[in-house]
């Protein structure tokens, strides 16, 4: 993810954060703080907190119109530390309609609690996307995800931890579901037969589904396969599952 992310439009307007559950263990966040000897439990605003409106020399916003910002990826847009930044965040993502911000959050039980005053059914240019890693969190997030006034919902699975069922959840409003492996020297298992699993439930629902990346420890057909960093997102398109609508 972090490499990925890396050449991508994105926005961290704050940094650090607290696992909540199995897929936290090894946040790709808490690995790179820690090569830097920093604390990642610690929440902060960043540097780039007013990115969205900052404006280089000739007057030209530094996010340029009509691109996907990855917003919040090393922390969680919807942290109980951030409460009393979020709603200038919301000002500036409301000010910039020209941009789509993406936000993929483990807290989508905070997330009513946190909405501007004017969200009304959700905002144009905001995707939610609510992650799950097993079928427990997916029985538990995902409920509260299909009750909530969101404009444009997806769903991530990624890490996978295990077979799930996400069959009850797909219904016409949520508009692709990703999946993906675990990266990192301490990988767990991501096995084929689950990517495979959640690509036949969506192809039953009509959803659009991706394969994103294998991950670093990939079972397939009974082997278990080492697989490179920068090999990972390849060897899953190679896959050719990914469907669109």
């Amino acid at each position: 993810m972090e490499e990925e992310q890396s050449r991508l439009a994105k926005w961290n307007p704050w940094h650090g954060c607290h696992k909540i559950s199995a897929g936290c263990r090894n946040c790709y966040v808490y690995r790179i703080d820690a090569r830097h000897d920093r604390d990642s439990s610690i929440v902060k605003k960043t540097k780039d907190f007013d990115l969205p409106l900052r404006r280089d020399r000739a007057g030209k916003y530094r996010l340029s119109g009509r691109e996907i910002v990855y917003t919040c990826f090393s922390s969680d847009f919807f942290l109980e530390d951030a409460d009393e930044w979020r709603k200038e965040a919301w000002d500036m993502i409301r000010a910039r309609q020209d941009l789509h911000f993406f936000i993929v959050t483990k807290r989508i039980h905070r997330f009513h609690e946190c909405l501007p005053g004017d969200w009304g059914n959700g905002y144009e240019n905001v995707t939610i996307c609510c992650t799950v890693e097993n079928q427990e969190r997916a029985d538990f997030r995902l409920p509260l995800f299909r009750n909530e006034p969101i404009r444009h919902k997806s769903i991530i699975c990624e890490p996978i931890l295990e077979n799930i069922n996400l069959s009850p959840y797909l219904s016409d409003e949520i508009e692709e579901v990703t999946v993906g492996g675990e990266s990192g020297p301490n990988a767990r298992l991501c096995r084929f037969d689950w990517v495979q699993n959640i690509c036949v439930q969506c192809r039953k629902a009509g959803m659009p589904f991706t394969f994103k990346q294998t991950g670093a420890r990939f079972e397939k057909d009974g082997r278990i396969y080492q697989i490179p960093r920068k090999e990972q997102h390849s060897q899953a398109q190679k896959a050719g599952i990914n469907t669109g609508r």
